[in-house]
């Protein structure tokens, strides 16, 4: 089954440093673009990601600090990265929680202003999960028959999560061929930020989900505790958190 699509959707994968989204850093990223009309484009960067990549995170990607030493960095290729999925909702394998999140830091941290507004997000990990409780080799064996060659390249990786996605459409007539349908399904709670620090009530208002203001609706603390929100900017907090604080208080501002 080929996708229903009303926009592009790019799947992609990062390699990276480590898995702390606020401090580490891509060594490798692969995006693949399918088209409403069926065309594809596909590009894979490594990345210089300035900082050492430890022999525990090589150990599962196998990319050393010896192999990105002579590559761009993010800062140097966030613009044709953007450019290639600024008009694309996104797809991925735990993207959600992981690579999305990472993908916003470092390009903030380019000074590449990316938000999801304009976009919808299809996590295959999800419906793989919510169906079948497994791993991305056993995801690519269980709905396409095939063994995952190079696991943890982030162009294998990508490729596989492609596959996947539309083998679970034919294997479940219940889901629809539907990107924005797919993201909802593939939602697990509905947050502002990437790094779920910033949620939604039943109200559809945003509450803090952390430190001593955990369920206390945000624009109400921002009135009553100005100072948070300047702790919040000043402390080690990712940088999509951030900007989504600005955009409330901002908002706020704008009603008065």
């Amino acid at each position: 089954m080929e996708l229903k699509l009303n926009k592009p959707i790019c799947f992609f994968d990062l390699e990276t440093t480590g898995i702390d989204i606020g401090k580490d850093r891509i060594v490798e990223i692969s995006i693949f673009k399918v088209f409403p009309n069926g065309n594809k484009e596909s590009k894979t960067w490594l990345v210089n990601p300035t900082i050492p990549i430890p022999p525990q995170t090589t150990a599962v990607h196998g990319i050393t600090d010896e192999k990105v030493a002579n590559e761009p960095t993010f800062a140097e290729l966030a613009q044709q990265v953007h450019n290639m999925i600024k008009d694309s909702d996104l797809g991925g394998f735990n993207s959600d929680r992981f690579d999305i999140p990472l993908l916003a830091e470092e390009l903030l941290r380019a000074g590449v202003d990316f938000d999801m507004k304009n976009k919808v997000s299809v996590d295959v990990q999800t419906i793989f999960h919510k169906m079948e409780e497994r791993t991305l080799s056993a995801a690519l064996k269980f709905y396409c028959g095939k063994n995952l060659e190079n696991a943890h390249s982030a162009e294998a990786d990508t490729m596989a999560t492609y596959e996947i996605l539309k083998a679970q459409l034919d294997r479940y007539p219940d889901l629809e061929n539907d990107m924005k349908s797919l993201s909802e399904f593939t939602t697990r709670k509905k947050i502002a930020d990437f790094a779920g620090m910033i949620a939604f009530d039943k109200d559809n208002e945003e509450i803090f989900t952390f430190g001593k203001h955990k369920g206390a609706k945000v624009d109400k603390i921002l009135e009553t505790e100005p100072g948070y929100f300047s702790w919040i900017q000043n402390a080690d907090f990712p940088l999509y958190t951030k900007k989504v604080l600005t955009a409330i208080k901002l908002r706020k501002l704008n009603t008065k």
